[in-house]
């Protein structure tokens, strides 16, 4: 006991301790940047889309090895420094002793490295046991990445402590400055008598004791004429400058690889984007102290104000376009008489008539003496995992049934990734069709589609849309800035054999003649919640409304078909690829795309209103269904859903206040696809009141049932959601998972039902 009462002083008030509990007191938003890390990496947060495996398995230009890791050891340790400079610049003089020894700057980050060095061996701990557990990584491999990891973090800090090793000055060097000052006055002064005062000097740097003393003055060397307190405060000065300088360079260096960043060697792993980003905010609030002192938080919240304002009134705020559009015309108005004019009876029966010959083409492939069932596809959204899932479902359904789904399917419809993976299918078939060797059921396309599209995303929206933004394209006679739609685009474009980089027209020939099933897309309209449908020919005709009340005259349209919105800014040479990310807008990844129109139309997922497709395809169907009573045995609603439809109800679990406070909203969002579910269910059971065919139902889910214990047991952080995560990069585990659910009794059930159905 007597031990532990003389060695808690110490302890407590040792150096490291003090700047510890000072962090905590004074530099609580540093502090909160290291909690979201420690968060990140330990898969507190972000869990649901993926965050935790973009720190835990890198990717750079598409694998996983020493490079990877090499990049974000080296932000990491620029962000580790980056901390350590806020904290010297904004709390150094409260340490004011370190002024006196040699290298004042490295003492102070030896002492402040409590919490960057927890945050490296925790983060190695976790890559460790990340890695065995869902990458299957061979120890020499696992060996590689760590090292890589280390590497890259001892490189950076290196070359950052050798700057400020040649560059630092500390209070003898000014002492030496002052005596050779002395010399020159002092002509019989000996080289002995000087170096006799130099020691003295020396022997007279302050031992500090209590490190609670923030304010100490050293007055035992309050009178010396070589050390005293204008030699401390020109040395802090001088370290100062020199971290300008870095701050400086690193911003620059932000610049310089954003104007580069469409070249794969300097699109960087997104979690080192985010770690730069990090950086930049840290280096930000150190140089705010600095300037400003006990003003800059004051002066930082009016900065924001005067900034939102800015982008409020348009002067800062950033437009993102669909290309191919031609934005340089008169905007057309986007009012409730101009869509109820482009709605009327006139416009929707001359697009309903337009569209029939498809209908016909379609019937023309079966005998005249069989009624054929007619397909709908409907591909629900998730992202990568939705396009890889989509892809898989129908590479394996069209197989098995011997090209016998494509050849059925009249229409596709859906949202966000699961279009993206139908539509480079039916890019496939088009192709195969007409003589390509494209090999549509071959494994080597889902490999393509599972890769990779987030770090350039994440990438782009740090260095592009956040600092550049000035570099622009040509298409199709327009210019258009390279921002993060851009970025999306030209990732989709890559991974897709750059085979759908097309107008939306030009499919419309193929479809028409019934070769592929013709496609809708129905993205969200912010302004006002109504779908803007976009297809290769006008489809007024989807605003017939199902289920009307002919004396009622308030009904509200549910959308507005694109190409004719837009005639005049050229909306038949919208580029493929540009409505495709409309309809996959994820929050915060994906930008929302505005159009020429006044007011402008703000584009959203076409998630929010039906993430199945399954009421665009019951629109459809409401159309044509006299037709279809005519000329088909039925109809079938293939659903591929990236989540199972009936799965558990989730156990009331207890709340804390954080908790009760959100669950109004969290409650809604969680339950966003039963409501849809819902409603589908319902507006396909009205339709058998309408429709005198017979309608079956096919569902094929991505779920994980004998994947789900094994997941449970090795991977900590899918416990709770043993699903792929909703993002745009899989880990080999979710890759695996996802092509192999297929092969669930369910699925496997479900396409023998789908067989049956076709004989």
């Amino acid at each position: 006991m007597r031990k532990f009462y003389y060695l808690y002083p110490k302890i407590v008030y040792s150096f490291p301790v003090q700047l510890l509990l000072n962090n905590f007191q004074r530099n609580l938003v540093l502090m909160l940047c290291w909690f979201v890390l420690f968060a990140l990496i330990s898969g507190s947060f972000g869990q649901y889309l993926g965050i935790p495996y973009l720190f835990l398995d890198p990717e750079y230009l598409h694998k996983v090895n020493f490079t990877s890791f090499f990049i974000i050891g080296m932000v990491t340790g620029g962000f580790t420094t980056a901390f350590h400079i806020t904290c010297y610049i904004t709390d150094g003089h409260r340490f004011s002793f370190i002024g006196s020894m040699r290298k004042p700057f490295t003492k102070f980050v030896i002492n402040n490295s409590v919490v960057p060095v927890a945050f490296l061996i925790t983060y190695i701990f976790q890559i460790i046991k990340f890695q065995i557990n869902n990458e299957y990584v061979t120890r020499t491999d696992l060996i590689s990445q760590v090292g890589g990891l280390m590497a890259g973090y001892l490189v950076m800090t290196s070359l950052l402590s050798a700057y400020f090793w040649f560059t630092n000055n500390d209070i003898f060097k000014y002492v030496v400055c002052r005596i050779d000052e002395k010399l020159k006055t002092n002509v019989r002064a000996t080289r002995k008598s000087v170096m006799k005062k130099l020691d003295i000097v020396r022997k007279k740097q302050v031992r500090v004791d209590n490190y609670l003393d923030y304010d100490f003055k050293f007055k035992n060397v309050k009178d010396t004429t070589f050390y005293n307190k204008a030699s401390i405060l020109q040395v802090f000065d001088q370290n100062h400058f020199n971290l300008v300088i870095i701050e400086l360079f690193i911003f620059g260096l932000v610049l310089i690889l954003g104007i580069l960043k469409d070249h794969p060697a300097f699109q960087l792993p997104a979690a080192s984007t985010f770690i730069i980003f990090l950086t930049i905010f840290v280096m930000l609030s150190g140089a705010f102290s600095y300037w400003f002192g006990n003003w800059a938080s004051t002066t930082a919240v009016i900065l924001f104000l005067v900034f939102n304002h800015l982008v409020g009134e348009n002067y800062l705020s950033r437009r993102y376009e669909a290309f191919g559009l031609n934005y340089l015309v008169p905007p057309v108005e986007y009012t409730i008489k101009t869509i109820t004019t482009l709605n009327d009876t006139i416009h929707q029966s001359r697009d309903r008539r337009a569209t029939l010959p498809m209908l016909e083409n379609w019937r023309k492939k079966f005998p005249t003496d069989v009624k054929p069932k007619m397909i709908f596809l409907c591909a629900s959204g998730g992202g990568k995992r939705a396009a890889l899932w989509a892809l898989t479902a129908l590479q394996t359904a069209d197989s098995l049934t011997d090209g016998q789904l494509m050849k059925n399917s009249i229409l596709i419809t859906g949202a966000s990734g699961g279009l993206i993976g139908a539509s480079y299918f039916r890019e496939l078939k088009l192709r195969d069709h007409y003589g390509e060797k494209t090999r549509p059921h071959s494994s080597i396309h889902r490999d393509l589609i599972a890769t990779d599209n987030l770090n350039p995303i994440i990438f782009s929206l740090m260095a592009n849309d956040l600092f550049v933004g000035f570099t622009k394209f040509e298409y199709n006679g327009n210019y258009y800035y390279k921002d993060r739609g851009y970025t999306f685009e030209e990732q989709l474009n890559l991974i897709t054999n750059r085979m759908m980089d097309k107008p939306i027209t030009a499919y419309d020939s193929a479809e028409l003649k019934s070769v592929i099933p013709m496609m809708i897309l129905s993205p969200t309209i912010v302004n006002d919640g109504r779908k803007l449908y976009i297809a290769a020919r006008p489809v007024s005709f989807m605003n017939y409304d199902v289920m009307s009340s002919s004396d009622y005259n308030l009904s509200k349209l549910s959308g507005v078909d694109f190409i004719s919105l837009f005639e005049d800014q050229n909306g038949e040479d919208l580029r493929f690829l540009s409505a495709l990310r409309m309809t996959a807008t994820f929050p915060y990844i994906t930008p929302n795309t505005s159009l020429p129109s006044e007011p402008s139309i703000q584009i959203m997922d076409a998630g929010i209103s039906d993430n199945f497709g399954l009421s665009d395809a019951i629109r459809f169907a409401y159309a044509y269904k006299d037709w279809i009573d005519e000329n088909t045995s039925g109809i079938i609603f293939l659903s591929i859903r990236d989540s199972p439809k009936l799965g558990n109800i989730a156990p009331r679990v207890k709340q804390n206040i954080v908790d009760a406070l959100t669950q109004p909203i969290s409650n809604v969002y969680n339950n966003f696809e039963n409501f849809q579910d819902i409603n589908s269910d319902m507006q396909i059971n009205h339709a058998k009141s309408w429709l005198k065919s017979d309608i079956d139902r096919i569902d094929l889910q991505y779920e994980l049932e004998s994947y789900v214990p094994i997941l449970q047991k090795m991977d900590s952080l899918r416990i709770n959601n043993p699903r792929a995560s909703l993002s745009w990069r899989l880990t080999t585990r979710e890759k695996f998972g996802i092509i192999t659910s297929i092969n669930s009794r369910g699925n496997q059930r479900e396409i023998e039902r789908l067989r049956k159905l076709l004989e």
